[in-house]
């Protein structure tokens, strides 16, 4: 991000320039959402069913926030001569296109209006846009072939940052993603309609759809390949070569970001695209984001702001997380000792936002990962992830590069935590996050650094009790209690000889027996495991039933 660096006759002169020449889009603040054809009794109109039950399984109640923006208040501001952009229904308004400031004093005149927000101007471009883009895929150095990119056996390339976080043994539990909705904000996914690693996701149906805020339509994968290398962090799926810590969720992508500039929109429209992801009913959201300074320097936010109730981005993901989303954010590329601002960025100050700052393999925070606290002095970062030096793919087709960013570790955690909530599914976001803190390796003694430390996903299963998935194996296998600390019972639910075998979090065999009926040497073998998630698989009548058992 730029430096506070203008002189003072600078931004004398810039002022007046703001006050006189309009930008060309335009936040319009509505004063309320009377006359609406919508109720909070009729909320199927407005959210789809998958969003329903999240409020209903969480106890949230729907309210005006959900109720959609009056579109006879649209109409009136298009009626000015306004293009219409993207309304919020959070935040009650709309962003427009308006080049004539005729069409500005217009907009002002409406009685249902409070206020007309200039957040574009593309008239002062930074040289370097903040977002810390993995390094340049057209240089030769930083390019593998896919043919030579298997590191470790299944994983490949992702084995690093999945293993750092104990994600591993989850995977092999069974929870990889299944069933959890991902939406994913970011520039743009080039190549991603295209190329292998998401073949899977798509081939499956898992790609459930994509959103441009920035430019309008559904088209986001001709620019920027930041969502694109994000995307693969999570649902990456090549075994062999790279597998994402999500491999198996479904995703929503939209393009909130506009990449060429650094305005006050990119913040509406990055609102507007999370309500759509919480009306379609997602689960989680990362966001490889942080907004701090602008092209416009009167724009830009100061520390004061990041208070986690102020920024505009940071306000829309508060109500996100109160809609029982869990939000996870980048902390931000400012943390080196020598940048004047240091801290994170907008919306990473949110109070109830999953905050994540960058280690490398070494667990070593990386000197980059914005620090904290906030203004308001919380601990920030939440948690840290592997992003100094983690390989990510590029647009093209087969080809991986290293990359550095807390917009690496963000996307890491973010997979890695839908597989928790595939595990957890009637916990709530804040549960999640707090055992995640509690697991990781600074639990002990939380700073602005390192947060709460690096995760460990195997320990923070071990802190909540885990649901088992109804299905024909918790009818033929009963290990009980799960978790258990101590005693350990088994119950099969067919008679006659089974071959029964336990593998650990790494899939080696542990043990391997033919019983009848006498449970007892599996019971007295499994109460002396050590802590950990373990598989017990049972082979009886040509049927192959497979179990977890997570013992602390």
């Amino acid at each position: 991000m730029k430096k506070f660096l203008l002189l003072f006759a600078l931004l004398t002169m810039l002022s007046g320039l703001f006050a006189q020449v309009a930008p060309g889009r335009y936040w319009v603040q509505f004063s309320d959402k009377n006359n609406t054809p919508y109720s909070i009794n009729r909320p199927e109109e407005f959210l789809s069913q998958r969003a329903l039950d999240r409020r209903a399984k969480f106890n949230i109640a729907i309210d005006e926030l959900d109720i959609p923006v009056n579109q006879a208040y649209i109409d009136a501001v298009a009626g000015c001569g306004a293009e219409i952009l993207n309304p919020s229904k959070w935040l009650n308004g709309v962003t427009v296109r308006a080049v004539e400031p005729s069409v500005v004093d217009a907009i002002k005149e409406l009685d249902f209006v409070v206020d007309v927000r200039g957040c574009y101007d593309n008239s002062l471009k930074q040289e370097i846009k903040g977002k810390f883009y993995f390094e340049n895929m057209s240089n030769a150095e930083y390019v593998i072939s896919r043919e030579t990119a298997v590191d470790s056996e299944y994983y490949g390339l992702a084995f690093e940052q999945i293993d750092q976080l104990n994600g591993i043994a989850i995977h092999d539990a069974g929870y990889t993603g299944e069933g959890v909705l991902i939406g994913i904000c970011d520039g743009g996914f080039a190549g991603a309609d295209n190329i292998s690693l998401f073949a899977a996701a798509r081939e499956e149906g898992r790609l459930l759809g994509t959103r441009d805020f920035v430019n309008g339509g559904t088209g986001v994968f001709n620019e920027s390949a930041h969502g694109t290398a994000v995307w693969g962090l999570i649902g990456g799926k090549i075994e062999n070569t790279y597998v994402g810590t999500a491999p198996d969720a479904m995703f929503f992508l939209c393009r909130t970001e506009d990449v060429g500039t650094e305005n006050v929109i990119e913040e509406y429209n990055w609102v507007s695209g999370v309500e759509l992801l919480d009306s379609i009913g997602a689960d989680i959201i990362n966001s490889s984001l942080s907004y701090i300074t602008f092209d416009n320097p009167l724009m830009n936010h100061t520390y004061y702001e990041m208070d986690g109730k102020t920024a505009v981005i940071t306000r829309g993901a508060e109500i996100a997380c109160s809609r029982g989303l869990l939000v996870v954010n980048s902390a931000g590329n400012e943390g080196s000792e020598q940048n004047e601002w240091r801290w994170m960025g907008a919306p990473a100050d949110a109070e109830h936002v999953f905050t994540i700052g960058a280690v490398g393999v070494d667990g070593v925070r990386a000197p980059f990962s914005s620090i904290g606290p906030t203004y308001d002095e919380r601990i920030k970062p939440d948690v840290m992830g592997h992003g100094y030096n983690v390989y990510v793919t590029g647009s093209v087709d087969d080809w991986f590069g290293r990359g550095s960013g807390t917009s690496y570790s963000s996307p890491v955690i973010c997979g890695m935590t839908a597989c928790l909530m595939q595990a957890m599914p009637e916990k709530k976001p804040q549960e999640i996050m707090d055992c995640l803190r509690k697991s990781g390796n600074y639990s002990d003694n939380p700073d602005s650094f390192y947060g709460y430390g690096i995760p460990d996903y195997v320990k923070a299963l071990n802190y909540l009790d885990v649901k088992e998935p109804e299905n024909e194996a918790s009818e033929l296998i009963k290990i009980y209690p799960n978790p258990s600390n101590g005693v350990i019972f088994v119950d099969f639910g067919v008679e006659g000889e089974k071959n029964v075998q336990v593998f650990n979090q790494l899939g080696q065999m542990v043990y391997n027996i033919d019983i009848q009926d006498d449970n007892s040497e599996i019971e007295t073998f499994l109460t002396s495991l050590a802590s950990g998630v373990y598989v017990v698989k049972m082979t009886c009548d040509e049927k192959n039933i497979s179990t977890k058992l997570i013992k602390n």
